[in-house]
């Protein structure tokens, strides 16, 4: 992709390895980035940053990904594209991140490829 610098991505994961490692290989993409470690953290973020996508672990403390993701659509409708990435990855997993409104579900550890791929295609469209 061509012009990525022009894209902001919120990586939000408690593990802040998880969300590091990520961060970094989107930066070395050409993304903007930003990293946060909680459900409220991203709620914040997505206020100040206005993000062209999300990113976001589903098991998380006090908040996880899918009341997150609740939140987010109740606030800014559909607009917003929002990928689970997580170690959930069972079936009823993906059911339930999509009938909160993630547009994708992508399975821990991430697939690089894959994960670029997804962002391409959601990215594209704007």
């Amino acid at each position: 992709m061509e012009n990525t610098d022009k894209y902001t991505i919120l990586v939000v994961d408690d593990n802040q390895d998880a969300a590091y490692t990520v961060g970094m290989f989107l930066e070395l993409k050409g993304y903007t980035v930003h990293t946060r470690y909680s459900g409220k953290g991203a709620l914040e973020a997505v206020e100040k940053l206005s993000p062209d996508l999300v990113i976001l672990d589903l098991a998380m403390p006090e908040m996880d990904g899918y009341e997150t993701a609740t939140l987010l659509r109740a606030n800014h409708g559909t607009e917003l594209p929002l990928v689970a990435l997580s170690g959930y990855g069972q079936q009823q997993d993906m059911r339930k991140s999509s009938e909160v409104g993630f547009n994708a579900h992508l399975v821990k550890p991430v697939d690089f490829i894959a994960l670029i791929d997804l962002l391409d295609s959601f990215l594209k469209k704007q």
